[in-house]
């Protein structure tokens, strides 16, 4: 059966040939390496670790082994996942892109619509990667996400694990320094070391800072510039930098080395491939089937590492 199209278009002519959609979120978790990018994974990929203690003593003639090592692995598997869709070249014949199938009644799609469709399935797979790197299940058509890993996650201290309220521009910089309390000393001085928000959170912050919160800015906040301050450049809290993940959830927050959180695929390319085939020289029909096909994976290294905001952890 043939994806139901509903064409609802009221333009005339062969002038009007663009085709628009709406605005899509951004993936720009993998588009601005926000985390670590693990790709040309085939199966699985053992992301080894190693743990010691330093194992010092006094020095003495003798050869003492001190200390512990500790040598593990977490298996970061990407999850194969494809879009399929089916379309009746009949469906457009009524259409304002009927002539550029052509006089024959042996339809082509009309290419316009072909490049548009294309485009379009790159954008809402690129969307839904976005989510689902964050958000995902075990579900399918999803795969886990990172914060969905630390509703499980076994090695964070529960200290680690701050409780969360409903964000707001009067609250969100005493909730953002929570998370910074929460943060070990050893964690905060890495390089890599982030705070991951979602768009709500940015936006708050942002009004905070322009003198709407309790900041203590006063009513025109940075620079007596009011919410005028920002201009999209990096924000930190504290020192400490700030990355906006643009599929995380409302009222939710995670911090940690960014060398800690993995995405993993086969080719990276997969996600942009869109294969369109005519089926009238196959099975003689009026259908045109559009495929993708891909492999999408989160892990967390060390769940030690982690800190969160507004996430239940059940296993810690």
């Amino acid at each position: 059966m043939a994806t139901t199209n509903n064409i609802t278009t009221t333009f005339a002519g062969e002038a009007a040939r663009d085709y628009l959609t709406a605005a899509l979120l951004t993936g720009n978790t993998l588009a601005n390496n926000l985390i670590t990018i693990k790709p040309n994974i085939k199966f699985k990929h053992a992301l080894r670790r190693a743990d010691s203690t330093a194992g010092i003593a006094d020095a003495s003639c003798d050869f003492s082994a001190t200390g512990t090592v500790t040598l593990d692995e977490r298996s970061l598997e990407p999850k194969e996942l494809q879009v399929n869709k089916q379309f009746c070249k009949d469906d457009f014949q009524s259409d304002w892109d009927a002539m550029s199938m052509g006089i024959s009644a042996h339809d082509k799609l009309p290419p316009n619509f072909q490049s548009f469709i294309i485009e379009h399935h790159v954008k809402l797979v690129s969307r839904q990667t976005e989510i689902d790197i964050w958000q995902g299940t075990a579900t399918a058509g999803s795969f886990i996400g990172l914060e969905t890993r630390m509703l499980t996650e076994a090695d964070q201290p529960t200290a680690q694990e701050v409780t969360g309220t409903g964000l707001t521009a009067a609250n969100i910089i005493a909730e953002m320094r929570k998370v910074v309390d929460a943060t070990p000393t050893r964690l905060k001085s890495l390089d890599d070391f982030r705070i991951y928000i979602p768009v709500s959170a940015k936006t708050f912050y942002i009004q905070a800072l322009g003198g709407f919160g309790a900041s203590g800015l006063g009513a025109n906040g940075i620079q007596g510039n009011g919410s005028m301050w920002f201009q999209n450049g990096p924000l930190t809290i504290d020192g400490f930098q700030i990355e906006v993940a643009h599929g995380m959830s409302d009222d939710v927050m995670i911090a940690g080395p960014k060398s800690n959180f993995f995405f993993g695929t086969g080719l990276m390319n997969d996600q942009n491939m869109v294969k369109i085939l005519d089926m009238a020289d196959i099975d003689l029909s009026q259908n045109v089937r559009l495929g993708m096909r891909y492999t999408a994976a989160t892990q967390i290294a060390f769940g030690g590492d982690v800190i969160t905001y507004g996430i239940v952890n059940g296993s810690n």
